[in-house]
Order: C-alpha cells, then structure tokens, then sequence
C-alpha cells in the first residue's frame, strides 16, 4: 500500500496512492481511514508524506562514503536530528539561498517511517515497528557545514529535506537499489542495503534512551553525493518505492 500527503483546498489530507490519490479521513498511523473523495495523480499537490514528531538522521553509514570523507568507520549507531522546517514535498522546489558559494549538494537516502510506540526495543520489535519506507533528499550547503559549529542552516535550511512520494508498506527496502539522476543523467548508483547499521540497528539503540512515536522519521544516510544547480531537476529512485523529483530553484527567481 502507498500512503501520502496532499494540499486540498489549503489543507494537508492523507492520501492512498493508486490510479488516482483516495483521499483519506484521517492518517493511516493512527486510525482505520476511509475514503472521502479523489484527486487524480496528475493534479495532486504533493506534501512531505509526514511531519514527524521527531526527524531523526543518520550519518557516515555506507562503506563507500565513510571511505571517501576518510572518516573512521562507525562502532555503533548514532542518530543526529533534523528540523522539520526544511522538509518539502515531491516536485516542490529545492532553493539554493543567494549567500551560498561553493558546493550544494544532494544525498539520496532511504528513510524508514515509525508506526507505533516504541521504547527498550527488540531487533524484532524494531522490525515491526516500521510503518513504511519513503525517500529523501538530503541537501547540504557544504561552505556553511565546514564554517558552522553544527548543522543548523547547512542542512536544516528551508526546503532542504525532500521527502516523498508517498510511504510503501509493502516493500522489503534493503533489498532495493538507490539511483541518482540530475537532468536525467546517473550521478550515483548503489545497494540501499549496503550500510554499516541497517535501521532496526538504529531503532534499538534509539529506545534505549528515547521513545519513538508513530510518524517519526529516520533518514538512512547515502553512499554517494552529486552537485546541484539552480535550473537542475534532481530524482531520487529507489526500486520498489518511487521516485522523489525536484527543481532547483535560486532565491528569488522561481524558474
């Protein structure tokens, strides 16, 4: 099953994704929706698929990219946070601030989506734990990274965080494939499996210190990294999920 988030009149509803989006009464984490109306996919105004309570991140988690940034290899799992003013939906635009000079970049990750409570969790319990699997974009100022104490405007900037198109329930993720296009052209191909700690590693850790909430996200990390440009149009593809698109847009200057 795929579930998302569209604007209706102004107004986030849950959606079910078919041949067209079945609009939903209330959120799938919470309830046992039924069916309020339609749009059809091609008008959809798409949403970031959840606002998480928490929006938990990883980092330096695939072989290829520790080994690239020359960073050490990882002797647990450590999750950082993001801020949900920088998520957006698919086909919004990514905008690059005037200020920013040298390397913007995007990241393809795989983001699990909690679906219940959860604290002092099992490898099993974190397993079931996950509603569904949607993916992201992380962008990243990398000139405001290496300048800043922490992350706040290098990663956390608005519209920052694309996620979407809508959330799979039914796919096993880390048997999957990540593709990065930009203007059509492969930038990165890679495992999405081929992590250090695979998320139920991090979702144990998590509960040992913190309760995950339902809606709760936790971004995955990514192999590889590209260079983007206002005027670009940036996809994300991980097989049996979706594809997650965006514009790259300048500040101020829509096109």
């Amino acid at each position: 099953m795929r579930y998302t988030r569209v604007s209706v009149g102004g107004r986030a509803v849950w959606g079910r994704v078919g041949e067209e989006v079945e609009l939903l009464s209330e959120s799938p984490l919470e309830g046992d929706p039924t069916v309020i109306g339609t749009v059809p996919l091609a008008t959809a105004h798409w949403l970031p698929v959840v606002v998480p309570p928490v929006f938990y991140a990883v980092g330096m988690n695939y072989p290829r990219h520790i080994e690239h940034a020359r960073a050490e290899v990882p002797t647990r799992p450590e999750v950082g946070y993001r801020a949900n003013n920088a998520l957006a939906g698919h086909l919004s635009p990514i905008v690059k601030p005037a200020e920013i000079e040298g390397r913007f970049e995007a990241e393809p990750e795989l983001v699990a989506v909690i679906g219940r409570t959860l604290r002092h969790a099992t490898h099993a319990e974190a397993r079931k734990s996950v509603f569904g699997w949607t993916i992201g974009n992380d962008v990243s100022a990398r000139t405001w990274q290496h300048q800043d104490r922490t992350f706040w405007r290098s990663k956390n900037s608005d519209t920052f965080k694309p996620m979407g198109p809508w959330i799979e329930t039914d796919v096993d993720a880390l048997a999957q494939t990540t593709t990065l296009r930009v203007n059509g052209e492969v930038r990165a191909s890679f495992a999405t499996g081929d992590m250090v700690f695979d998320p139920f590693d991090f979702i144990v850790e998590i509960t040992r210190h913190i309760t995950l909430q339902p809606g709760d996200v936790l971004w995955m990390g990514a192999e590889s990294t590209c260079q983007l440009a206002p005027g670009d149009t940036v996809d994300i593809e991980i097989s049996g999920i979706g594809v997650l698109s965006n514009p790259v847009h300048s500040e101020g200057n829509p096109s």
